[in-house]
């Protein structure tokens, strides 16, 4: 290797390992402090405030000291802050179930007050928020050690991680929020932060776009949520959960609804649904979360993967009490989900930028969340965000290490054979895909596999044969899933390396500090599921357990299979979900990795050239939307702008006071005795006036 590389190596482990020692420090001293720094029946509270405040500090630290922050204090406050927040998460998760405690609120401040109306900024810690505090720190904290060697050398490095906390901050409020308003201004803030963290390297115009598509396309699915809160205040006057919940009959009661009269609550969920479409990338919304991979990995695997793109999930899950009222708004989330889950697999079929594969998987995966909450299994969408979050964000930061080791390539078709370069990388890639393609006993096979059996049994008021089809649509996407992953996996690892002999020198295993999140990951994605088996094994399904107090909805949901032949049932639909994983492998292997050497393509028809070229969905979107917007645009720019306001109004303008200016010039000659002629005219016409008319 080279020398330069070997100092490179040399500064992340320096970095890492003085970072890891300063953390260490860090982290004790805020959690003693912080212990000590109350009575004990004030600690939970404290805690639980301190798990969003931590990243806030951080990147307000980091934010104001920028340009004058050593690396070495911003990685310490940046990575310290949410290894703080996941211990406190922790432990106040474990004192929640311990003490069979539902909920702990923390108040701490009246945000709003307007007559009868008032809303205070409260923190609610419960099963569901729990798990996702849990996911959002833990992965998170994992995220930001990684990208402690990733980002080691890049300008921006303080910037950088600035961005990631504030990010984290903003999810947290989120998830915390006991209202719908705090829980949007967290869903604004992680919108904005995606923004920053995706344009990060703003100086490529590429990026930039992305970022301002993801923006854009965020903003119009926002409409959607803002909508269904007016709704909902105008019909119970509030917007905290808790009194949603109880108020869910003014709602439903033609008398006391909106204008929608009857059909209240399903426009709620549908206004909603739109919202959870743009920010967790569903038809016809998703088009802006491929383009986001132009950001760092970290990124992607932060925000597109663990995190953000998982915020329409939790929302429905948390509106669960209106969703189960309203099978109509249920049955589209179901069918956009099982649609976009199968467009996205099909589309991640011919894709060869590394992340871009990993991008439409993630779109996939996010369509078979709201395929489960849609059919009113909302644990079993909340499961799979958890599993979701373990294999793809060891996926992600996989693919962030190979494009390390290969100095920035990501088209695969010019690697294969890194295995025996990359090591750690190659064993954590794919052990995550062995887990997203849901062979047991690994994490997808339990989440995946409960979501299509909830889709098999679910009974459809709406349209009864949906189940079905919905369960089909489903299997396939998971065979393609199997199919394109492990294809990515030959293509990436097996084989001859298709890089020159000199350039193979080159190729390296990235630092302890990327690959230590790695294995830590990839352990998850082998035991994740563990917590959640189904109730065929006999044995207690603890997430369920977990979430029941909270999900009340979902006990509402009635299955279609008789109760003595369920288990039967779920027994063949284990079976078969399994086997087409393995014939998804399988197929995957006899194309690449049985002759690795080959250069398999399709052939260069019509279907290939769809589906590589994504639908042309952005190339329809730009005919259909932009390039009208644009040139109504143009024309109101030309005809108001240019040619009323600069043009005819200006001109009016302009001419009015040129010939009023050039009127009273007249008299201003600069001659005394002209002067004096107009001063006895004027003296001579006032007499005149006040001799006539006056006197």
């Amino acid at each position: 290797m080279s020398d330069t590389h070997n100092e490179h190596e040399h500064g992340h482990d320096e970095l890492s390992y003085w970072s890891a020692f300063w953390i260490a420090l860090f982290v004790a001293a805020v959690v003693l402090i912080t212990g000590l720094s109350a009575e004990a029946s004030q600690v939970k509270l404290l805690w639980l405030a301190l798990i969003p405040l931590m990243p806030a500090f951080g990147a307000l630290i980091n934010g104001i000291f920028v340009r004058h922050m050593p690396k070495l204090l911003t990685v310490v406050i940046a990575v310290g802050a949410p290894i703080v927040s996941f211990i406190f998460s922790v432990v106040l998760f474990i004192s929640l179930k311990s003490q069979g405690i539902e909920h702990i609120d923390v108040t701490l401040y009246k945000w709003l007050s307007a007559g009868a109306f008032s809303l205070d900024v409260t923190f609610r810690l419960d099963a569901l928020s729990g798990v996702m505090i849990l996911v959002v720190t833990g992965v998170g904290s994992l995220i930001h050690i990684y990208s402690i060697g990733y980002i080691a050398h890049d300008p921006g490095h303080n910037r950088f991680f600035t961005y990631l906390n504030l990010f984290t901050f903003a999810m947290l409020v989120l998830v915390l929020g006991n209202s719908m308003p705090l829980t949007f201004i967290g869903w604004e803030g992680v919108g904005l932060c995606s923004y920053l963290l995706i344009g990060f390297w703003f100086e490529d115009h590429a990026n930039a776009s992305a970022g301002k598509k993801a923006f854009i396309v965020n903003r119009i699915g926002d409409i959607g949520v803002l909508l269904g809160m007016f709704l909902i205040f105008q019909a119970t006057g509030t917007l905290v959960y808790e009194e949603i919940a109880a108020n869910m009959d003014k709602i439903l009661n033609p008398a006391t609804a909106t204008i929608f009269g009857a059909g209240t609550a399903t426009a709620i969920g549908l206004f909603l649904f739109l919202g959870c479409t743009g920010k967790s990338a569903q038809i016809p919304l998703f088009v802006w979360l491929p383009d986001a991979m132009a950001g760092p990995t970290p990124v992607s695997a932060l925000i597109h993967a663990a995190t953000m793109v998982t915020a329409g999930v939790y929302l429905i899950a948390r509106m669960n009490f209106l969703y189960v009222a309203t099978p109509e708004a249920m049955t589209v989330v179901a069918i956009v989900g099982a649609l976009t889950a199968l467009f996205a697999a099909t589309i991640g079929l011919f894709q060869y930028d590394i992340k871009k594969v990993l991008a439409y998987s993630t779109v996939s995966q996010l369509g078979y969340m709201f395929l489960a909450v849609g059919v009113g299994a909302f644990t079993a969408g909340i499961f799979h965000l958890m599993t979701h979050a373990f294999f793809k964000a060891c996926l992600f930061l996989g693919s962030g290490s190979v494009i390390h080791g290969m100095h920035e390539e990501q088209d695969i078709r010019k690697m294969g054979g890194l295995a025996k370069f990359m090591p750690k990388t190659h064993w954590t890639f794919f052990i995550s895909c062995i887990a997203i393609a849901g062979l047991p006993p690994f994490a997808a096979f339990f989440s995946k596999d409960e979501i299509l059996w909830h889709a098999f049994a679910n009974q459809n008021t709406v349209l009864p044969w949906l189940p079905v089809l919905l369960w089909v649509v489903g299997a396939i996407a998971a065979g393609f899933t199997a199919f394109y992953m492990f294809r990515l996996y030959f293509l990436t690892f097996r084989g001859e390396c298709r890089q020159p002999a000199d350039f193979q020198k080159k190729i390296h295993e990235s630092p302890a500090s990327m690959t230590w999140p790695l294995i830590i990951l990839a352990g998850l994605a082998v035991v994740g599921g563990w917590v959640g088996m189904p109730a065929i094994f006999h044995v207690p399904n603890l997430f369920h357990l977990n979430l029941h107090h909270v999900l009340t909805g979902e006990a509402q949901m009635v299955s279609r299979i008789a109760e003595e032949s369920e288990h039967t049932w779920e027994w063949i639909m284990m079976f078969v979900s399994v086997g087409i994983a393995c014939a998804g492998i399988a197929l995957a292997w006899v194309i690449y990795g049985k002759k690795p050497d080959w250069k398999w393509q399709p052939n260069d028809n019509f279907v290939y050239q769809l589906i590589h070229n994504k639908y042309w969905v952005d190339e329809a979107y730009f005919y259909a939307f932009i390039r009208p917007i644009v040139n109504f645009s143009v024309f109101l720019w030309r005809m108001v702008d240019a040619w009323i306001i600069d043009g005819a109004l200006t001109w009016v303008t302009s001419a009015v006071a040129y010939n009023v200016g050039q009127g009273i010039r007249v008299l201003q000659t600069g001659n005394v005795q002209t002067y004096l002629l107009s001063f006895v005219i004027g003296v001579s016409l006032l007499v005149f006036y006040l001799w006539r008319f006056v006197g």
